[in-house]
């Protein structure tokens, strides 16, 4: 019985970390999407520089806050568990 206890909590922390890894990943994948797209945006139209630097800076957060979020729940997990 108390192997299985083990196990349960090894599954936990591995899935938390895995959790933890994707979130990263996803985030510096989005924010890297976000400013290319934005520095090519910019360069086809110069004059709207304002307006794209924040939309890109607002979106950049949303992404951070979800990231943050997701690392928070795994923590959560590995606390937990």
């Amino acid at each position: 019985m108390s192997l299985f206890i083990l196990l349960d909590a090894a599954i936990g922390y591995m899935g938390a970390g895995i959790g933890a890894g994707l979130a990263a990943i996803g985030a510096g994948i989005g924010i890297g999407r976000i400013g290319g797209s934005a520095l090519e945006s910019i360069a086809r139209q110069p004059e709207a520089i304002g307006d794209i630097r924040a939309n890109m800076i607002v979106t950049a957060g949303l992404i951070e806050g979800v990231a943050i979020f997701a690392v928070i729940v795994s923590v959560l997990i590995i606390f937990l568990t």
